[in-house]
Order: C-alpha cells, then structure tokens, then sequence
C-alpha cells in the first residue's frame, strides 16, 4: 500500500510557527522539509514515497526528527512558482522539487536565501541547467532510450515508425525527443514526434499521431502527457496501436511494455542525499546529481495479447509482468 503523506494541523502549526535558519545544521531541532511535487501521477507519488524512505533508512524519523510540507502543483507552473516561495517565507531548512518544474522553481525561491534544494525525476539537469548551479543536486530519471527502441524491435520486428508526443516547454522532453531521433536509425526506426503547449493539446495531438499510421507510440515522463494517459490509451487501443511506457506504473495503467527506472528507488537514493545535507555530513555542492543507470523490462501480458504481439520465453523470463504484481 502507497504511503500518503498529509498534514495533520500538528503539522502545519509547527510548519507556520517554524523560523528556523534554512540551512539544517543544527542536530537537535526538527527540520522542516518542503516538498514540492509538479503534479498528481503514480511515478512522482513514487519519487516522493522513496525520498521519505531514503530518509528514514538514514536514520532520520518523521514527526521526530523532521516534518514534511508536501504541496502539489497539479501541473500548474503558477502554483509550483507560489510553492516555493511559500517555501521561502517559512524558511525551511531543505526544498524538495520533483520534477524540473518544482526543482527551478525552488531553486530560483531558495537562491538568496541559502535553503538548499534537492531535485528527483529531472531527466536531463544539464538542460534544465541545474548541473552547476550552486547549492543545490538531486537525481536524474534519465531514460534507456537505447534499452526502449531495442525493446520495441524484439516486440514488433516489422515495426517502422515510432510516435512521441511530448511538451515543447519540458527540458527533460526536448532532450529525450532529440536522443531518439538521433538514435532511432540504428534501430530500424524513424520518430514520427509532435509537440504540444499545454495538457489540453494531448488529446488531439494523439489523434494527429494515429492519422500519421504510426507503428507504436513510446511515451515519455511528460507531465503533461502521463497525467492524461488513460484517455491517450483509449484512443490508440481503438486504433490498435500499442503504447510503451516509460516506467511501471504506465505499464500498469495498459502501456504494453517499457524499458525504464523504478521511481520508489530513485526517490530512496535522493531522500539518502538529503539526509546528509540535513546532518551535516555533506553540502549540495559536494554531491554531484546522480543517475540510475539500472533498468528493468516491463511487460503487460494482457495488453500485449489484446494487440496480438507475440512474447517469446526470453522477454518473458527477462521481464516483470504487472499483471501477476496485480494480481497477486
């Protein structure tokens, strides 16, 4: 069962009385943990799940040793901007920003104060301009492109054409985009890739990439996209176009397959690097972001036989299959 976290009013007294000195060096006053999530989907609920697990692994409790401001954006840049300046004000002693939305944010709120700042689910920092800026690391989901289109090969040997959508604004996007293109030709692929602006594109953007005959569709973790992935696989399932994931949990929703991370595992190894920066034992400027380079095959049984794509022994004993997670 996923952890939820909620502020009971305890809480959030001691959240607006605390006045602390942002910085989280002394040991025996209780730390106040702002975190900033962009939006309501089960991959950043993971990230934020492993990131109070990494903590607690670390000897750090909650409710004793530190206390948690969560806030969500709903992918609303706005509000992730009014987050972490609320965050600001409170002077916590550590911001927490899933996602490049909320991790630039925070940064830009945290900057003349010294607060520092951890980001997790951040595909592309060098993009998104976070891999030198000071006080302030995390961890990459950074995707296996190369493991995904090699995954799609052996699951659709005659497949030609690879269709992405994504947001234009998304650093992290815009990266993953220009790898598969530059990489697609080694694999028998072309990238047939539509941008959007915004989430109430999605919809018609997919139907834009149905009409253009692709293969399959390979989905991101685009915010804009993943929060919006069941009314996508509607439509590609009556189009009898399969969908990649990008991670487990889109897997889970009816995505096929997927080449990718494990979010709950990210979150533990950035909610470890925070811990160190609380105890004093490590400043974000001693810790370069760290990557998982790690990956793990995701199958989806039953969406693979409602698109009569054959999976041979080999996938199946290289692979997690949701469905018997689910099921059991």
């Amino acid at each position: 069962m996923k952890r939820m976290v909620a502020l009971t009013m305890t809480t959030m007294m001691a959240v607006l009385a605390f006045t602390g000195c942002g910085n989280g060096q002394d040991s025996a006053k209780q730390y106040v943990i702002g975190i900033s999530q962009y939006a309501q989907h089960a991959s950043l609920d993971n990230c934020r799940e492993g990131f109070l697990l990494g903590l607690e692994e670390s000897g750090l409790v909650e409710g004793k040793d530190f206390i948690v401001d969560y806030q969500n954006a709903g992918a609303d840049d706005n509000i992730t901007q009014q987050i972490a300046q609320s965050f600001s004000a409170k002077n916590v002693d550590l911001m927490c920003g899933i996602a490049t939305p909320s991790a630039t944010a925070c940064y830009a709120a945290a900057e003349d104060k010294n607060i520092p700042v951890i980001y997790t689910a951040i595909t592309d920092p060098v993009e998104a301009k976070l891999d030198n800026a000071p006080n302030i690391t995390g961890t990459s989901d950074k995707l296996p492109i190369e493991g995904q289109m090699q995954f799609i090969r052996e699951l659709q040997p005659e497949a030609k054409t690879i269709g992405i959508l994504y947001t234009t604004s998304e650093p992290n996007s815009v990266s993953a985009v220009k790898e598969y293109q530059d990489k697609a030709a080694q694999y028998g692929f072309t990238i047939e890739a539509l941008g959007v602006t915004q989430q109430s594109e999605v919809i018609q953007a997919t139907d834009t990439l149905i009409g253009k005959k692709v293969d399959c569709f390979s989905n991101l973790t685009d915010n804009n996209v993943v929060e919006v992935l069941p009314s996508i696989l509607e439509k590609t399932r009556a189009a009898n176009i399969p969908v990649y994931g990008s991670e487990i949990e889109q897997v889970k929703l009816g995505c096929v397959a997927s080449a990718g991370i494990e979010y709950v595992s990210l979150g533990k190894q950035t909610g470890a690097m925070a811990a160190k920066i609380l105890k004093g034992e490590a400043t974000p400027d001693d810790m370069p972001y760290e990557t998982i380079t790690d990956y793990q095959r995701y199958i989806n049984t039953d969406a693979l036989a409602e698109f009569g794509i054959a999976v041979s022994d080999g996938v199946v004993a290289q692979s997690i299959d949701v469905t018997k997670e689910t099921a059991e």
